[in-house]
């Protein structure tokens, strides 16, 4: 492949991988990564747009086709975010934090995993990450066993939104591109979801040691009016999205804006005879939205995009078509590149590749995809939306989480893919 590289399809490749380092050394450099992935993806397009390879209506079509993809992505984060962000404000998650008042850290631990696996499964592992890693920092005074149970927050929200259609925006992908149905991601995905995180977990726990300052977990604020009817109407509007797919066949993000204004028109009701509620009015709760961190993800896929309409992401894949004859290491290879280069291109560009006459409707290769691309991101901290929201919240850095997390991630993504594959060893592709 390297041989037929262009002039452009190098420059291409060169501005990436310069502002891939500048998202690493964000904290050394003090410049946020989402400056560096928006102007990263600019430069990238410009080339693009310069190279002599296709006309300009080809790229300008191109680019087109990958706004209206990513918008979609982008609109589903942007509600999602704001219904989780109005349960937040109202503290309709106190629940959670009743659930998690124990003395030991390493009991704290475990339960902040677990919970973080089950809610990562309804309200998508990003928005997920977000509410478990603000409800850690009010508990957990020191910041090395944030880092650390933060970490345990963003391999369990992986994990957990793997296994549901909404969990993770490559199932939402594979789901709503016909290669799964819902039925069989919860079924098959389930087990292997919960090796990974508990293969994770174990040896994770060994870095938590001691017990939590009494007196923190009483220091929450009480919920605020409608609290209970809010996190009701927002977990249902959350829950409801594939089935408003299902009934009308709009795309997710329609089903996120229809729950998210649902809820919106309640809080408007509730508050509006009250002016000392302004707090709670969606208008004032949408300014804390972490915008920042979408349109990070925005300049990523604008940015893998432009490697696409290079085709250094299908000539790659074509390479690995042509080497590596077992489809099962191949989606295992996606799942390790998926902590490197963002998941979504990856599981487009595999969509791409291989069609249902090779691999019909809920084969085990889809379903290996959506495991590997879901959790194979937790090994690196970049690797992941939820990954990028922890080091965003908690200014993690990037080579300490290298250093003290990667290796127990990537030994509960192995784990994980080996239970799957002995449920099913894909003979029928090997």
């Amino acid at each position: 492949m390297l041989e037929a590289l262009t002039p452009a399809t190098w420059a291409i490749l060169i501005t990436f991988v310069i502002g891939y380092c500048l998202i690493i050394f964000e904290h050394k450099i003090h410049i946020n990564k989402a400056t560096s992935a928006l102007l990263t993806a600019v430069v990238m397009w410009a080339i693009v747009f310069a190279s002599p390879h296709a006309p300009f209506s080809s790229h300008l079509s191109f680019l087109r086709e990958q706004l209206s993809e990513i918008t979609q992505v982008v609109l589903f984060l942007i509600a999602a975010l704001t219904i989780v962000e109005i349960i937040a404000a109202h503290q309709g998650f106190g629940f959670v934090s009743r659930l998690m008042k124990v003395d030991g850290k390493r009991r704290y631990f475990w339960i902040v995993g677990i919970l973080t696996f089950f809610l990562s499964a309804i309200l998508d592992n990003l928005t997920t990450t977000i509410v478990m890693v603000t409800l850690v920092a009010k508990v957990v005074p020191h910041r090395i066993d944030r880092w650390i149970i933060g970490s345990g927050v963003v391999i369990a929200a992986n994990a957990g939104g793997a296994w549901t259609p909404i969990g993770d925006v490559t199932t939402t992908m594979l789901w709503i591109g016909g290669q799964l149905s819902a039925a069989n991601i919860i079924t098959n995905l389930f087990i292997p979801s919960v090796v990974c995180m508990a293969v994770s977990f174990l040896f994770l726990t060994r870095q938590v040691e001691g017990r939590l300052e009494s007196g923190l977990q009483e220091e929450q604020p009480g919920a605020e009016p409608h609290a209970k009817t809010i996190l009701f109407i927002g977990i249902g509007a959350l829950i409801f999205i594939p089935i408003f797919k299902t009934l009308t066949g709009l795309p997710p993000f329609m089903g996120a804006l229809f729950g998210l204004s649902l809820l919106w028109a309640y809080t408007d009701i509730a508050h509006f005879p009250h002016k000392e509620r302004g707090h709670l009015r969606v208008t004032h709760i949408i300014r804390s939205i972490d915008l920042s961190s979408v349109l990070f993800f925005l300049g990523v896929l604008l940015a893998v995009g432009a490697l696409d309409e290079a085709n250094i992401l299908s000539n790659f894949a074509l390479l690995l078509n042509e080497t590596i004859a077992n489809h099962a290491v191949i989606a295992a290879l996606i799942g390790v590149l998926s902590a490197i280069v963002d998941n979504v291109p990856l599981v487009a560009a595999a969509m791409g590749m291989y069609d249902f006459s090779m691999h019909p409707p809920d084969s085990p290769f889809w379903e290996l995809i959506a495991f590997c691309a879901g959790t194979g991101g937790s090994m690196l901290i970049i690797g992941s939306a939820a990954g990028v929201v922890f080091m965003g919240i908690e200014k993690v850095d990037f080579f300490w989480y290298f250093k003290k997390v990667t290796f127990s991630a990537a030994l509960g993504y192995a784990a994980g893919l080996a239970a799957y594959l002995l449920v099913d060893p894909l003979l029928n592709f090997m």
